[in-house]
């Protein structure tokens, strides 16, 4: 068990007010209040998720790792046990690949190839 401060979710939401934006990130409780004006996507997205689990739409935005190394300084807590969400890891198996014909290498670049080997052959035929 951590040494950090416990919330449950409705605790987030609870005291997530006009005066502080707390949101919960991967099972972690933040405090963002004092980085709003800093953020550069605005204050208005981290305002937009206050209270919520915002685990989703951080890892959607692909933040880079000085962005997570900012996050740990507005830390101020994590999720009771018993409230926690694990993370579904995405397994892509070959079979879950759905092979439309149009994807691949070939596929995309086959009218340019052909038409690469058609100007090679004239060339070659005519000097």
């Amino acid at each position: 068990m951590s040494n950090q401060k416990q919330y449950t979710r409705a605790e987030v939401e609870a005291q997530n007010t006009q005066n502080a934006t707390l949101f919960v990130i991967h099972n972690k409780v933040y405090n963002v209040t004092p980085f709003l004006d800093e953020h550069p996507g605005g204050h208005e997205v981290l305002v937009g998720v206050g209270g919520t689990d915002a685990s989703e739409d951080f890892d959607d935005i692909g933040h880079s790792i000085d962005a997570r190394d900012i996050m740990k300084k507005y830390l101020v807590g994590e999720i009771v046990e018993s409230e926690r969400v694990e993370k579904a890891k995405k397994i892509v198996k070959w079979d879950d690949v759905k092979n439309d014909g149009g994807s691949g290498f070939l596929s995309i670049w086959r009218i340019p190839l052909i038409a690469a080997v058609v100007a090679s052959l004239v060339y070659l035929y005519f000097t």
